[in-house]
Order: structure tokens, then C-alpha cells, then sequence
């Protein structure tokens, strides 16, 4: 009975198993806890976010003959407006003075879309330089939620990625998003080779900080004579059975 069950096909998922969305439950905007000068740069990060995507939604809302492209733009300039009244108040709350203005790049970008000589390429400027942005701002988003001791930048930083995954996805779903010019991940960093890994960073922080006189070679010969001592007894153990 138990084989019949291993060997019974598999079903295909659920359609409808709900995605979980974070609760606010425990997330407090009381202001308190260290406010470093990442949790400043985020804060103001998000204002600038609005800035330039309120008017860029706006604009591919009014111009564009897509109505997929419009809808999209018309969602995001709305829900920017929301995610902008959220942002302010935490800074307003924390005395972080934020922009009133886009910075060069995104003006860049919106002149890019005022420019545009036809409405297919504003929407595919539209779709791709808002969709670059929101790939940038995404880990950065993770980070502060994941680190920030303050407790109203944890909550926006919370609200904001739930913002941030919305928009994508909405971007994506014009069909039109050029994938092959999104910045490609940076390659994993390289394990230590061996049997024994070798953590290049505590390394360094050995010869810095431990024993001194002990260089990085001195620690590494001592690790290889321990893995040859090793192999040589194993060998020899295995030979008197």
C-alpha cells in the first residue's frame, strides 16, 4: 500500500493556493530605535521614486494608445501617490528632509518619454526604464527591512517592497518589457577549494586581528599539513585491518 502511494502520478498544483502577504501585526511606527544613514537614504529614495514615476504614470496614462501601457501607468501614478503620503509622514515623524525635485536621471528619463517620437516608443521607454528602476530599488528595499533598528522605517520599508513587487508586475504584464537589457545578477562568490573550506574573509581577519606574527600562508600550510596528517593516518588504519 505504501509502494502504491510512492509510485502514484502526481497532480498538478493547486490553482488556487493564496500567495501569503506580510501582515502588519508586531510592526509599530512609533519612531523609535537607531536611525542610521542607510534608513535616511531609503526614505529619501522612496520620495524620489514618486517623483519622477507619478508624472511618468501620468504621462503614458494621457499619451499612450496602448491601453494595457495606459491602465499600467494609471495604477502606478496612483499607487505612488499613496506609497509618497506614507513616506512623508515617516519623515516628517524622523526630521529627514526630503527632495521636491527628480534627480538628473530621472528627469532624463522623463524627457526621454516627453520626447518620444511615437506612442509605441514612449510606452516601451516608459515600460523598460520603470522596470530597470524597480529592479535596483528592490534589494535595496530587502536590506532595510532585514536591518534597520528604527521601527517606522522597518513598517515603510515593508509597505514599499509590497509597492515595489506590485508595480513590477504590472509592468511585466504589458508584454513589452526587454529582459535582455535588465542588469544581469553578480556572480556567486567563489568557495574555497578542498575538502576544507577556506572562509577568505576570516582569514584576512586573523591576520589582522589574531595572533601577531601569523600571516595568512603561515595558517594556510598549518591547514594543509592537518588535512595531509589526516589522509596519511586514515591510509594507515586502513591498511592494519
Amino acid at each position: 500500500m505504501i509502494l502504491a502511494f510512492l509510485l502514484a502520478p502526481v497532480g498538478p498544483a493547486r490553482a488556487d493556493v493564496p500567495v501569503p502577504v506580510p501582515p502588519n501585526t508586531g510592526l509599530t511606527t512609533k519612531g523609535t530605535g537607531v536611525l542610521s544613514a542607510a534608513d535616511r537614504d531609503f526614505v529619501v529614495k522612496v520620495r524620489l521614486a514618486g517623483l519622477w514615476e507619478i508624472p511618468a504614470g501620468n504621462m503614458a496614462a494621457e499619451r499612450s494608445e496602448d491601453p494595457r501601457v495606459a491602465e499600467v501607468g494609471r495604477s502606478i501614478a496612483a499607487q505612488h501617490v499613496t506609497l509618497d503620503k506614507l513616506d512623508i509622514a515617516v519623515a516628517k515623524q524622523l526630521g529627514i528632509a526630503l527632495p521636491n525635485e527628480p534627480n538628473r536621471d530621472q528627469e532624463g528619463w522623463l524627457n526621454e518619454m516627453r520626447n518620444a517620437a511615437t506612442p509605441q516608443q514612449l510606452d516601451q521607454v516608459f515600460i523598460d526604464r520603470l522596470r530597470a528602476a524597480h529592479g535596483k530599488i528592490f534589494p535595496a528595499i530587502a536590506t532595510i527591512r532585514a536591518s534597520t533598528r528604527n521601527d517606522s522605517v522597518r513598517k515603510l520599508a515593508q509597505q514599499a517592497n509590497q509597492f515595489v513587487m506590485t508595480h513590477m508586475t504590472l509592468l511585466e504584464s504589458s508584454g513589452i518589457v526587454d529582459y535582455g537589457s535588465l542588469p544581469t545578477a553578480p556572480a556567486p562568490a567563489a568557495a574555497g577549494g578542498g575538502p576544507v573550506p577556506v572562509d577568505n574573509q576570516m582569514l584576512a581577519a586573523a591576520e589582522a586581528n589574531g595572533i601577531p606574527g601569523v600571516s595568512t600562508s603561515v595558517i594556510l600550510l598549518v591547514l594543509a599539513g592537518a588535512l595531509v596528517a589526516g589522509v596519511v593516518t586514515t591510509m594507515r588504519i586502513f591498511r592494519t585491518r
